[in-house]
């Protein structure tokens, strides 16, 4: 038998051999490289007078915060902050209602509905963003649009030659069609799989107990999924206030500034007015932002999971 020195002896950690974090350098100082170096930079040029001189020539001064305050006393500015808050806030809502319907259906149906269902989520989720937008642009073309012919046979006739694009209000809508249809399968996907680690057993006891099918689902199946919708709910807010390229491929913010969200805003003032140094600012301001609600989401699920503990 080994003594009880010998055991903890060879319970002793041994020293990491350096190769594995060797092997995985390149990679990871790459993506560092990749993420850190442009945050850095353009953090640098939000304190900058930076302007197409500046960007020809490499020389620009320090103004400290004088880029900020010049963007928080624009009133334009706080019109785009309202707009991106309620461009998330209608596409994230929307997006987690139709998941989870789609989810608890996909959970209810049969091998070959199921397997239907999942393939059709998959080729969504697969579609390009740019190609995505680019058929939603010519379903709602004004003389050539499906849409529009569509509602024309029905019998709406005011619909005839519509121009979508023009309406501020409809190119809106448009364009939160448009961001949940691309964004339901991936969390519609992600909460089935959870909804298949939910064990049977209690759904049945459930049953037995009289509950109907909300009750089951507000007690049974909620709980238990709720770390992963809440981790969907999350990236979903993510993706949908930093939502750029659907938005600058169908309408570049137009009509007007109806659909004008901060990254789009950012975009603008940089390229369209040259004005490098406001758009780094605004860039800034909405990563801010966007920390900001998430900071106050995760500090409220904290609050609330250790209330149930």
């Amino acid at each position: 038998m080994t003594s009880p020195a010998l055991r903890r002896a060879g319970r002793t950690r041994r020293p990491l051999a350096p190769g594995p974090y060797l092997l995985i350098a390149p990679a990871v100082l790459g993506m560092l490289y990749l993420l850190l170096y442009p945050f850095g930079r353009a953090l640098l040029i939000s304190f900058q007078d930076f302007g197409l001189r500046e960007l020809i020539r490499g020389e620009a001064e320090f103004v400290g915060l004088r880029n900020y305050r010049t963007l928080l006393a624009d009133p334009v500015f706080w019109d785009v902050v309202r707009r991106t808050f309620l461009f998330m806030a209608v596409n994230v809502v929307a997006i987690m209602i139709l998941s989870t319907l789609v989810a608890l259906m996909t959970e209810r149906l049969g091998r070959i509905g199921r397997t239907v269902v999942l393939s059709s989520l998959v080729l969504v989720w697969a579609v390009p963003v740019v190609a995505a937008t680019t058929v939603f642009q010519w379903l709602f073309h004004s003389e050539f649009g499906i849409v529009n012919e569509t509602l024309t046979d029905l019998g709406f006739r005011s619909f005839e030659g519509y121009t979508w694009f023009a309406d501020g209000r409809a190119a809106f809508t448009i364009l939160v069609v448009l961001v949940v249809w691309q964004s339901v399968p991936f969390a519609a996907i992600t909460l089935y799989s959870a909804l298949t680690t939910v064990p049977g057993e209690l759904y049945e006891s459930a049953r037995l107990d009289g509950a109907g099918g909300l009750r089951i689902f507000r007690s049974v199946t909620f709980p238990l999924v709720r770390p992963i919708f809440m981790l969907v709910l999350s990236l979903e807010v993510i993706w949908t206030f930093k939502a750029f390229v659907q938005i600058w491929v169908m309408t570049r913010g137009g009509p007007g500034d109806a659909t004008t969200i901060l990254p789009v805003y950012a975009v603008q003032t940089a390229l369209a007015n040259q004005r490098y140094d406001l758009g780094s600012a605004a860039s800034m301001v909405t990563l801010l932002l966007m920390s900001g609600v998430l900071v106050l989401y995760f500090r409220r699920l904290f609050r609330q999971e250790g209330e149930h503990l």
